[in-house]
């Protein structure tokens, strides 16, 4: 897989774990604070995939 692959997949990754973050949230299955902690996470993994 190129790099490009790898990033286009983390991109996808990450949306749709936020998508699943706002959705829950929206629902009222969890906080905010959870789900900022959750979005915050996932945005590290999709730098982290952009910085490998």
């Amino acid at each position: 897989m190129s790099d490009e692959d790898d990033l286009e997949d983390a991109v996808g990754t990450f949306l749709g774990d936020a998508e699943t973050v706002l959705s829950e949230y929206d629902q009222g299955y969890m906080d905010a604070d959870a789900a900022l902690d959750l979005l915050i996470d996932h945005i590290d993994d999709l730098e982290d995939a952009y910085e490998a």
